[in-house]
This record gives structure tokens, sequence and C-alpha cells, in this order.
């Protein structure tokens, strides 16, 4: 009887049909943000002040390449963690991707930095979610590194 109890919490992936309508509901209907202009103008100096801004807030969850290498976790979740590079996440406006970073997707497990970040700091990550590094090429984030636990 038990084994017929746990059947019904088993959760499987959903499927295109599903993903695709949730991923129109969120672009068009729940995430906000959308005529938001990105004041911060993409230059090699603005890129890497988001690129450290993303270093010091969303790397455990996303890793250093925001492409979730050496994030042990990211694939198990549910709904996984997408690369941030993916087609997806790219096709959201600057103003929605900063509209995700300040108030967080929920149940995905995605935090809200209002009042932790300022505007500047998450339109900053805004301008590195443009222009990511390839998969792989920062290593993994340090708090799951081998090196971390042997010290």
């Amino acid at each position: 009887m038990t084994c017929f109890a746990l059947q019904g919490c088993r959760v499987a992936p959903a499927g295109k049909l599903e993903t695709t309508f949730i991923q129109w509901t969120k672009h068009h209907l729940t995430v906000g943000g959308k005529k938001d202009i990105n004041p911060i103008h993409s230059t090699a100096e603005t890129v890497e002040q988001g690129k450290k801004m993303f270093s010091s807030y969303c790397v455990v969850c996303h890793g250093r390449d925001g492409q979730n290498t050496g994030v042990p976790f990211a694939a198990s979740m549910s709904p996984a963690i997408p690369p941030l590079n993916s087609s997806m996440v790219q096709s959201y406006d600057d103003g929605q991707l900063k509209w995700i970073i300040e108030n967080g997707i929920r149940p995905s497990g995605m935090p809200a930095s209002k009042g932790i970040l300022s505007d500047r700091d998450m339109w900053s990550i805004v301008v590195y979610l443009r222009h990511l590094p390839p998969a792989g090429s920062l290593g993994q984030p340090r708090a799951y590194s081998e090196d971390e636990y042997a010290k």
C-alpha cells in the first residue's frame, strides 16, 4: 500500500507543450519590466562590474560562468536551473532580467535580491548576462571545489 502512495508523489519532467506554455506565460504575463531600459551601456568595464556582482551573489546557484558549471544540484532542482546563456533566458528583455533578479521567481528557488543589491548592481549583472564566457572557462565555484574542503 505504501508503494502506491509514494507513486502519487513522483514528479515527471514537464513535457514540451507544458514547457512552452509556462515560458510564454512568464515572458508575457508574470515577469514584469518588459519596458524598462537598462541605463548601463555595455562596455568592457561594465561587463567586468557585472561579472564581479554576479560572482558575489549569483555564483553558488549559477556557476562562475552562468552555465551551472560545477553546481552539483543545478540539474536536480525542479525546475532545473537553466543555463543563463540559453535561448530561454536570453530571450527576456533587459528589463525583464532585472525584474527577475530583483523579485525572484517563485517557486523555482530563484531568490529576490531587492534590498540586497542596488539597482545599479542588478543592471550590471544584466550586462554580464549578455556577455557570458564559454561554459567551463572560469572553473567551478570555490564552494564546490575539492580544494576548498581539503584546507
